[in-house]
Parts: C-alpha cells; structure tokens; sequence
C-alpha cells in the first residue's frame, strides 16, 4: 500500500534547501550569481566564442585547400617543394608530405570546446579528402593528415590560429568576481547571524532559568531593536519574580504570626474532657495551614536566585533516595554513576523529593530511574505501586491545591512542574508499569 504522496515543494525544502537562516541567505545570493554567469557564458560562448572558431577554422582549412589546389595546378618536385615552403612562409603552416603512406585508422577525438568540431566541419567543406586531426599528440599545434594520390600530407597548424585565448581570461574573470563578491557577501551574512544566533542563545538560556546577563546589540537595526526588546523583556520578568517572592514571603511572615498566636492560645487552654477534642481539631487545623504556608514559601523559593551550573544528577537522585529511606519508605534506585548537566540543584533536587513524597504517601514501594534519553535530554521516572490516578484527572492534580486521591491538598506538584519547566524541560503523570502512577521528567542536557 503506498503511502501519501509528498509534494515535491516539501520534498525539496526538506531534503535540499538549507534549514539555516545563513545557508539560505547565502543560496539566495549564490543562486542569482550563479545564473547571472551562466547566462554570460552562454551568450559569450554560443555567440562570439562560436563565431571566432568557425571563422578561424575556416581559415585554417582555406589555406590548407589553397595549398592542396596550388599542388594540383603546378605538379612537379620543384614546384611542390616551392608551394609547401611558401605555405609555411606565409600561413605558419608547416607541411611534410610522406610518399607512400596511408591514413592510419583511428577513432576521431574530442576535445574540450568548438574547435575540433569547427576545424572538421570546415576540412569536410573545402579540402573534401579523407583526413585526420589529432589534438593530443602536440601541446602547441594540431597534426591534420589528408590523404593524397601518392602519400600522404601531414600538416602542422598551430593550436593559437584555431581558438581565441580570451576565453580562459573571460572564465577566470567570471568565476574570479563571482567568488570574491560571494566571498563579500557571506562575510557579511555571517555577521548578521552571529548576532541572531547570540540572540537566540540567550533567549534560550534564560528560558530554562540561566542568569546570562542583558546581552550587546549589535547587528542590523532590526536586530538591534530585537536585542534591546529582548533585555526589557528580561529585566521585566526578572523583576516581577523578585515581587513575586517577596511577596509570598510577606504574605507568609504575616500569616505565620497570628497563627503562632493561635497555637499559644491552645496550648494555655484548660485540659478539660470536653475541649479535649477540639483542641485537637484545632491543633490540626493550625498544623495544615502552616503546610500550605511552608509550601508559599517553597514555590517561592523554587523561582529564587540560585543559578545553574553543571550537577551530577546520579548524586541528587541518591540524596533523594537516601532522605525517602530514612522517613521510612522503601525505594529503589537505578541510574548510572554520572549524568551531569548543568541543573540548580537544590530546585531540582526539592522537585524529584516532591514527587517522591507524593508517591511514598501512597504506595509501598517506588522506584527511582535515570537515564539519557538522547544525545539532547535525560529523563527521570519515579514509579509507584499505589492507586495511581485516573487519566482524565492527571493533569488537575498540578493545580495548586488540587485535592483528590494523588495526595491532599498543597502546591507540590505544582512546584515540581514549575522548576522543571524553568529548566526548559517537561513533566507528566502516565501509569506506572508497578501498577501506579508514573512521573517522567524529560530535562534538556
């Protein structure tokens, strides 16, 4: 069964145009150049270079039949003698006639440009004998050999009579511009994108969370104004994360007071039978809102100053592991010895605990993986044997304070999600092959 037909439009931008800004500004000035030579060539020698070697040709072979005819008209030894010197005075042809001999039966030459065929043409025209041309033999001269009646007439021809040397000075000038004008162009091509691609670079950076600085404009003008937007942007988002912790740190030191309050009432509470039971109610109550508190206070933290620099991720996963072993909870970890990458580790590090948290809540036993996915991300899974969560809900439970079945109520998920994403990478929840609930998180190496 075939498959659908790729239209040729696609197939070619895919497969033979370059998918780089500089390889396809470059083809867009080679192309043009290109065929602005061609067309020169072509006129120059389909034109003028045809027309001066049929005309030279011409000559050649004009003067070679004027010599075969002055032999026919004035026979004799002597007179011969004087007509093949004559010709060689006064056309540069040198002429030997070799008594007896035959034309040798070799397969005709071709050589590079109209001459070979021009000279053929014209021999066939005006000596109308049986003849031969070989090229090759002589660096500076043609070897044409005409049978006569008694012999056989070889004829030296200088090889400058039969072609225009201007040719080799019209390529070399063709393709000497063309490459020095390319040679300008991708000079200053390069130039353009380097400053793009520093663009890109950064943006890239700062999106998985590296403080790389306000970078230089420089460039055209529409990359500068692309720069300068840039940095305001930076400097704007920088900003309104710097309101946004102090913020959640205002909100949870003002918080953390009158519940510090509350809990001191309760503790100087009469111990009496019958406020026994909501004092404990109470107690929880206070201890839940200080968790959602402490979790203000960790999403904040997972959008802090700390900055990314190269992490064995084999050794954060072990800490992890080692801190889930000492609460209790059984799990196993398989990952190479090193996986570096460049992480904030501590933020990496709260958002793997989370999920393992979540999971040791829930289920007896979880599993902790590692691996590199490709040559350009490593993924991390954490596995569970518990109740898992049903498809259509999964992606609820990354809402802050989503309650359900995953694991109560709080922002830890939600704080996993938004340190990996800051990393440029990506988490989501699919079944486990224990049974539960997997978290697989795919981080950009």
């Amino acid at each position: 069964m075939r498959g659908p037909r790729v239209p040729f439009g696609s197939w070619l931008k895919r497969r033979i145009l370059p998918r780089s800004l500089l390889g396809r500004s470059l083809l867009m000035i080679l192309l043009p150049l290109v065929l602005l030579q061609a067309v020169a060539l072509q006129i120059f020698y389909g034109s003028h270079l045809d027309v001066v070697s049929r005309r030279l040709s011409g000559a050649v072979a004009g003067e070679l039949a004027f010599t075969l005819d002055a032999m026919r008209q004035f026979p004799g030894e002597a007179n011969r003698d004087w007509i093949l010197t004559s010709a060689r005075r006064q056309f540069g042809l040198v002429m030997e006639i070799k008594r007896g001999a035959i034309l040798p039966n070799q397969p005709p030459q071709n050589i590079l440009g109209p001459m070979d065929d021009d000279l053929h043409a014209a021999m066939v025209e005006r000596v109308r004998l049986p003849f031969t041309m070989d090229w090759l033999s002589e660096p500076n001269s043609v070897l044409v050999r005409v049978q006569l009646p008694d012999g056989v007439l070889e004829v030296q021809a200088p090889r400058k009579r039969l072609y225009s040397a201007t040719i080799y000075l019209f390529v070399l000038w063709l393709v000497g511009t063309a490459l020095l004008l390319f040679s300008i162009a991708a000079l200053f091509m390069r130039n353009q994108v380097r400053s793009i691609r520093r663009l890109a670079a950064a943006a890239e950076a700062f999106g998985v969370g590296r403080d790389t600085g306000p970078i230089r404009p420089e460039g055209a003008v529409e990359v500068r104004q692309a720069a300068t937007a840039f940095n305001r942007m930076q400097d704007r988002i920088r900003r309104f994360l710097a309101q946004r912790t102090e913020m959640l740190a205002g909100v949870s030191h003002d918080l953390r007071t009158p519940l510090t309050r509350l809990r001191l009432a309760l503790a100087m509470l009469p111990a009496t039978e019958e406020t026994r039971q909501d004092v404990t109610e109470m107690t929880a109550d206070i201890e839940e809102m200080e968790r959602m508190i402490g979790g203000y206070l960790a999403f904040a933290r997972g959008e802090g100053t700390e900055q990314a620099e190269p992490v064995n991720l084999s050794a954060v996963l072990e800490e992890v592991a080692a801190g889930a072993r000492r609460a209790g909870a059984e799990v196993e970890l398989n990952a190479p010895d090193t996986l570096t990458l460049p992480l904030r580790a501590d933020a990496v590090k709260r958002a793997i605990t989370n999920l393992v948290d979540n999971a040791r809540r829930h289920a007896r036993r979880v599993v902790l993986g590692a691996e590199r996915n490709s040559a350009r991300s490593i993924q991390v899974t954490v596995d569970d044997d518990g109740p898992g969560i049903s498809p259509d809900r999964r992606e609820s439970v990354f809402r802050p304070f989503e309650s359900g079945a995953a694991g109560g109520t709080g922002l830890g998920l939600t704080i996993a999600r938004d340190i990996v994403r800051a990393h440029g990478g990506e988490i989501v929840l699919e079944e486990s092959p224990l049974g539960g609930l997997r978290a697989r998180i795919r981080l950009p190496v």
